[in-house]
């Protein structure tokens, strides 16, 4: 008898199925921010795993603002009904975010007029600050949401998002 294989991801209930960002703690964006904010959470909502310890109501639905320096993190299960509020200070993530908009600005000058070389080295110090930032997001979310890594840098981006209005 065939050993059971694991269910796909798409029917996995340790997975996020929404990502709403609240409007009000978006900043105007430029087309290509707004582009990578799409970017982000098609790829997170294509492949994910999200899980809350001791709570089976997924796959959720994840709302992200900001209130008063925090991070706010609204986990809804399958049936629409709040599990669990999650806040976070930005504090933490404040350097790291500083520091990546400013990567992300020279990168995008560096596509400009830069060599190939100068931008791929540019463009490694863009994704090490993004990775940086997405283990910061799992250590801050340890013992209330389990993320893995290819999350955790794209909700790091959808908090980069936030925070420009924070």
């Amino acid at each position: 008898m065939p050993e059971p294989s694991n269910p796909p991801a798409a029917m996995s209930t340790h997975r996020l199925r929404d990502i709403i960002l609240d409007p009000q703690s978006l900043a105007a964006a430029s087309a290509d921010d707004e582009h990578e904010r799409r970017i982000a959470i098609f790829d997170l909502l294509e492949a994910n795993t999200f899980s809350l310890p001791d709570i089976d109501k997924g796959p959720y639905a994840l709302r992200l603002s900001t209130a008063e320096g925090r991070l706010v993190f609204v986990v809804e299960g399958e049936d629409g009904a709040e599990v669990r509020t999650i806040i976070l200070s930005l504090t933490p993530f404040r350097k790291t975010i500083k520091d990546y908009f400013l990567i992300c600005d020279s990168y995008n000058a560096a596509i400009k007029n830069a060599s190939s070389q100068q931008i791929e080295a540019i463009d490694m110090g863009r994704r090490a600050l993004h990775n940086e930032g997405g283990a910061l997001l799992i250590e801050r979310l340890e013992g209330k949401a389990q993320i893995d890594h290819d999350t955790a840098r794209r909700l790091f981006t959808l908090i980069c998002a936030l925070h420009v209005r924070s």
